[in-house]
């Protein structure tokens, strides 16, 4: 029989194992864990050849170097790319359908969020979540949603989990599905890569959600309204350290007209969110980003711009120093932790910016708003113009 102590050890190597497959990459760590990530020497923004759109699109995300993704809200449309985006197909479009979020597992399987009815014109489809078995092919309603039917999704979280099951390292995929803007507030949870939902009423602890992010099983981060009615709302960000159960404010603004839109963790224990505010409130001139350094526990306004015409919506860090605002004015970029900012060029009302690590310590950026850009080494693109080029549709 194996002794206790020697079962202890086991298992101790069972964890460091997994704390090296976890590290996956070999990237060099900061002491909470996370990833340093670097941009290459030649990396900067460049546009990637989309169909045209002059308003804001939502999300976007590539599983791997090649694969990606991205949603168009008021076509009802998701196109997807196998070659980095140097090309596009349409493979899904649903006039009706406000897809606001994509959350992809792996290059077959993912889902999207609709935002729902009662919110935009014209979106007449009530079903909050689609999914794909199929890398995009196909989209399905996802009927196994429990609890009150859920309004609509502005935000998908996916995680990896590592576990010892029976002594050895398993992995199980976590998603979280949150929203929406205007409320009613509400967040799916899936423990089982979407086998399973759990439905978690958010309203007694805020009005709306746009973003959520988890870290593990236990701990999580849900970027809020006070209130449904903009004119009365607060920022608000809250936290959960029991899965979900119970939530706590962590932060809330003192201002009237704001709300928390997007949020961003480059280590565990930093990170930053966009405060937008009323943009028809000339009064209130100075623009806002909230951060923490204490993994979400406590959070600080920094200033971003004095503008009255800036509205905020997008924000993605690479490092716990470099990262980048999207706004109705273009995008704002920090080098110093957000100290101080920068106009950069990568499109207007950037909304969903993400940071995918390339394997040798450096990264991959992609912004969506208008355009969708991607802060990389260049790509080769072709020459033609961004709105004609390599762009295959696909008839759903």
């Amino acid at each position: 029989m194996v002794s206790r102590t020697k079962e202890w050890r086991r298992l101790a190597l069972l964890a460091s194992s997994i704390a090296l497959t976890a590290a996956c990459t070999t990237l060099p760590r900061t002491n909470d864990g996370a990833a340093t990530l670097t941009p290459a020497a030649d990396a900067h923004w460049q546009k990637l050849p989309t169909e045209a759109f002059k308003g804001k699109q939502d999300d976007i995300q590539f599983v791997d170097r090649d694969t990606g993704f991205y949603v168009n809200g008021k076509k009802g449309s998701i196109w997807r790319s196998h070659d980095s985006g140097r090309s596009w197909q349409r493979v899904l479009e649903q006039p009706g359908t406000y897809f606001r979020a994509i959350g992809m597992l792996d290059p077959q399987h993912g889902f999207a969020g609709n935002l729902g009815t009662d919110y935009f014109p014209g979106v007449t489809d009530p079903t909050p979540l689609y999914e794909t078995n199929d890398g995009g092919d196909s989209w399905h309603a996802v009927m196994n949603l429990p609890g009150p039917a859920i309004k609509g999704i502005c935000a998908i979280d996916v995680q990896k989990v590592h576990y010892i099951d029976a002594g050895k390292i398993a992995t199980h995929t976590m998603i979280h599905a949150a929203g929406r803007v205007g409320g009613p507030a509400y967040l799916l949870r899936s423990l089982d890569g979407g086998n399973s939902w759990a439905n978690i009423d958010m309203n007694p602890w805020v009005a709306m959600i746009v973003d959520v992010k988890f870290f593990d099983e236990m701990n999580g981060i849900v970027f809020a309204g006070s209130d449904a009615n903009i004119d009365r709302s607060h920022a608000l960000i809250v936290a959960t350290h029991d899965g979900g159960k119970t939530w706590q404010k962590v932060y809330e603004s003192k201002r009237p007209g704001e709300l928390i839109w997007k949020g961003s963790f480059p280590t565990r224990q930093i990170g930053y969110a966009t405060i937008q505010g009323d943009s028809e409130n000339k009064d209130e001139t100075q623009q806002r980003i909230a951060k923490t350094t204490d993994g979400g526990m406590t959070w600080k306004e920094l200033p971003l711009v004095n503008d009255a015409k800036v509205r905020e919506f997008g924000i993605g860090f690479a490092n716990a120093q470099l990262g980048w605002v999207g706004t109705s004015q273009g995008g704002f970029e920090t080098r110093d932790g957000g100290a101080h900012w920068q106009p950069i060029e990568f499109g207007r009302v950037v909304n969903k910016i993400r940071i995918m690590p390339d394997g040798d310590g450096h990264f991959v950026g992609y912004a969506i708003g208008s355009d969708v850009y991607t802060f990389a080494p260049p790509l080769g693109l072709p020459a033609a113009p961004a709105d004609t080029a390599a762009i295959k549709v696909v008839k759903p």
